[in-house]
């Protein structure tokens, strides 16, 4: 393995606009799928905020008591899809709504709003078939006047958020895929310049594994560099939209190695690709 990434180094050494020219091919096309991710990212993050302020109202009878309410509230606090709920008055109802509906506000100042339960639920329990499921059983208590949840929002954003997933990962592989070919041209490049040196290594008797290591190691070094570089570029991207258009969220820990790993394995991959496709042939003028 030592003397496989001595190999490696040395051959940046006698080619090193080759080398360099190959992490930036490299680079750019890991960059327009870290443009990508980064897109998807922000998506997420979107769709995650609007889904957070998925809510169950649950508006009460006129004259609903103290008792009744609280009961409500015990029962709604127990159930397993529910984070929290809370009692509106119509006071406090009137007054959120003025304050949100600046536009309204003649239509509020003699407005009466009824008594309401607001009922927040967890992660996990916010599609539509939790949401109604626990707004069917909210609506069947008898002092319970209305449920509204906007089932049809609540449709179309798990709907949405569904496309967005398969969309995602189609487009994520379609991406991979197109990084994986482009290295393993600018490693094929690499290959070839050292077609006579391979051909003599063969003669000699070196093993597939001694031919192929600094080949595996140039390439996983380069996806790496490359993937770094492509991280580089893409938080310069992200900071020039957040300033001139829209805040962006950038890349949490995690998906920043992830990204490094990834760009790892598609060099080492191209790398594979690429020199055992020459090898074959070699093979093949062999015999």
């Amino acid at each position: 393995m030592r003397l496989a990434f001595r190999e490696s180094m040395m051959a940046f050494r006698r080619a090193p606009l080759l080398g360099l020219l190959s992490i930036t091919t490299i680079a750019f096309s890991l960059f327009a799928f870290g443009l990508f991710g980064l897109l998807a990212v922000n998506l997420r993050a979107a769709l995650r905020d609007v889904e957070n302020r998925v809510e169950i109202r649950v508006f009460l009878a006129d004259g609903t008591s103290e008792d009744a309410i609280a009961t409500l509230l015990g029962d709604a606090t127990a159930f397993p899809e529910v984070a929290q709920a809370g009692y509106v008055s119509p006071d406090s109802g009137l007054a959120r709504a003025r304050l949100e509906l600046p536009e309204f506000k003649d239509v509020l100042d003699v407005a009466v709003l009824p008594g309401s339960i607001e009922v927040k639920l967890k992660d996990g329990f916010r599609d539509p078939a939790n949401v109604k499921n626990v707004a069917g059983r909210l609506s069947g208590y008898p002092f319970v006047d209305e449920v509204r949840y906007g089932e049809e929002w609540v449709e179309k954003l798990y709907r949405i958020r569904t496309i967005a997933a398969f969309a995602g990962t189609g487009l994520g592989l379609v991406f991979a895929l197109v990084a994986i070919i482009i290295i393993g041209s600018t490693i094929r490049m690499a290959v070839l310049s050292r077609a006579r040196e391979i051909e003599i290594m063969r003669l000699v008797g070196a093993t597939d594994w001694f031919v192929r290591s600094p080949y595996l190691i140039d390439g996983l070094l380069k996806g790496l560099a490359g993937g770094g570089l492509a991280l580089l570029f893409t938080w310069g991207a992200s900071t020039v939209i957040s300033r001139s258009l829209v805040a962006t969220t950038f890349f949490e820990s995690w998906q920043i190695a992830a990204g490094l790993a990834a760009g790892a394995f598609i060099g080492l991959a191209g790398s594979a690709l690429s020199v055992g496709r020459h090898l074959k042939q070699v093979w093949r003028e062999e015999t």
